[in-house]
């Protein structure tokens, strides 16, 4: 069986927790290219500039998925794998978790950071909008003319958008953007 959808978060979303003054601050954001880390990470560093800590973790891709987590300073294992356990234990994919902590001027020890940073993730995590997200893929090929009304119908059962088109002389071609599993009705 072809998995068609992956589950993922329809948009962003926020969480917040308290731990003996010390506030965190969680944002699960959805991600359509891993290069996007970057340029949130830089976003929020910049937005919270004050704050003491901004740790992260992520999920990207479906078939070889990376994941990657960071602890921005906290003790080794006690941010960043906490954030990315509650996006596996939410099956989530293409996803980002970033979690600003603001120091309350109180030590929370190793426990403590490793459940405040979980426990901001999770409420995060769990306001968002949960969502079953296509998995698709470009399929670019050419037939002939004469062919166009089997294309057109094949493009119409399958559900797949046309990205290009090229009718000039006898052979054409076309790109679209189809389910994944679908893929091979228009390369045979």
């Amino acid at each position: 069986m072809k998995v068609d959808h992956y589950p993922s978060i329809k948009s962003s979303s926020t969480g917040e927790y308290k731990e003996k003054g010390s506030k965190f601050l969680a944002f699960a954001i959805p991600l359509e290219q891993e290069e996007e880390v970057k340029s949130w990470l830089e976003k929020y560093r910049k937005e919270y500039y004050d704050a003491r800590h901004v740790c992260y973790a992520y999920s990207y891709g479906i078939e070889s998925e990376v994941l990657k987590s960071n602890d921005a300073g906290e003790p080794n294992g006690t941010a960043g794998l906490p954030i990315l356990n509650q996006i596996r234990s939410f099956g989530l994919k293409n996803i980002l978790v970033i979690v600003v902590r603001y120091f309350g001027g109180t030590k929370l020890g190793v426990s403590g950071l490793v459940t405040a940073y979980k426990s901001a993730a999770k409420l995060a995590l769990e306001s968002s909008e949960r969502i079953e997200k296509p998995i698709t893929a470009e399929v670019e090929f050419d037939f002939p003319y004469l062919k166009m009304n089997a294309v057109m119908k094949l493009v119409k059962e399958t559900g797949a958008s046309i990205l290009s088109q090229d009718f000039g002389g006898d052979t054409c071609s076309m790109k679209v953007m189809v389910l994944k599993s679908k893929k091979e009705v228009f390369i045979t």
